[in-house]
Order: structure tokens, then C-alpha cells, then sequence
């Protein structure tokens, strides 16, 4: 059920031939979302549990979830950028259907996050299905 924004991700990692050039690639991610609104970064929009800074701002629109994110590592932000292709645009109901690890797994970042990253990576995960039940 991915979107075909995470669909061209998933194809770029494929084309991509190591990890060091995915990783550049994550950073890019990052680097073209755009800037969060710093007066968007306080603690209600903080996710607990990432060893970054890391902020979730949810945006529902006609039952449409969207959120903007920010972090103050850039591999984070472009971690950001992947569950935002991955989420974006479903409605509040699919969001909670997702396979995230699974699709995350498509991109191998499973094996290749460090473990503070990928526990930082659930959060944000476990954050965006807490806020698209919420406004369920």
C-alpha cells in the first residue's frame, strides 16, 4: 500500500549501488523537505523516544493525513522525508494499515540504521499512527 512517492524511493535505493550513496540520498531527502516553523517545535509536537530532536506536526485535511517534520540531524530528517512519502495522503483509516516496518524494509534501512536510530525510526512510526487514530 505504498505511495508512489515512496514507490520512486524504494526504486532509487534499488538503483543506488551502496550504502554510502543511499545514505547521501536520505540526506537529500532531508535537505528538500521543507523548513518546519520553529514556533511549531515544542513539546507537544516533540517524539519521545528518538535520540535526535526530532517534531511531528499533523495536518488532517477532509480525512486526508499530512504532517510536517523537523530534526536537528540531517539523517533524521531525511528519515522523516521517507514516512512522509510513505504516509502522506492517506486517509486517517489507512494509516493504521501501513506496514511500516515491512515497507521500510523494502529499503533495507532495518540492517543499516544504527539501533538508536532505528528505536528514534518506531517512534516517529508509533507517533504518526497515535496521531492518525487520534483524529480518527
Amino acid at each position: 500500500m505504498a505511495s508512489s512517492a515512496f514507490e520512486d524511493i524504494a526504486d532509487t535505493f534499488e538503483f543506488l549501488d551502496d550504502w554510502e550513496e543511499r545514505y547521501r540520498h536520505v540526506i537529500e531527502l532531508g535537505k528538500a523537505m521543507p523548513e518546519m516553523d520553529p514556533a511549531l517545535q515544542v513539546p507537544a509536537t516533540k517524539v519521545e523516544g528518538c535520540a535526535s530532536q526530532v517534531w511531528i506536526m499533523p495536518r488532517i485535511e477532509n480525512g486526508r493525513f499530512d504532517f510536517q517534520g523537523d530534526s536537528d540531524a540531517m539523517i533524521v530528517r531525511g528519515l522523516i522525508a521517507i514516512l512522509h512519502a510513505l504516509y502522506s495522503g492517506l486517509t486517517v483509516a489507512e494509516i493504521g494499515q501501513v506496514d511500516a516496518q515491512a515497507e521500510l524494509a523494502r529499503l533495507g534501512l532495518d540492517e543499516h540504521l544504527s539501533s538508536q536510530r532505528s528505536n528514534g525510526l518506531r517512534a516517529m512510526v508509533q507517533r504518526i499512527r497515535q496521531l492518525a487514530a487520534d483524529a480518527a
